[in-house]
């Protein structure tokens, strides 16, 4: 059986505007950082909002250096850790 096909929403970025990031319901992420690997654990929601924020930032107008910071028990689960994710210049 096929799963039927998935649209998100990606909030438009306005330059020198505020990111505005999409969660959708019930998301639920975990961050591992051991042995050299980092394993990013997430149910349903929690990937089809990790998926929102990388388009978000990959807007052409969204400037480097311009990121999401993920915080242990806040957006990400317990003992997580935090997480950054980063647009980089396009000649990184």
């Amino acid at each position: 059986m096929t799963e039927p096909e998935r649209q998100l929403t990606v909030p438009d970025y306005e330059p020198g505007g505020a990111l505005r990031f999409a969660w959708a319901e019930g998301f639920r992420i975990e961050v591992d950082a051991s042995d050299g690997e980092v394993v990013i654990r997430a149910n349903s929601a929690g990937l089809v909002s990790l998926a929102q924020h990388c388009l978000t930032l990959a807007q052409a107008a969204v400037p480097a250096g311009s990121h999401l910071h993920l915080t242990d028990s806040v957006e990400l689960e317990p003992g997580s850790g935090d997480l950054i994710i980063e647009r980089a210049s396009e000649q990184d």
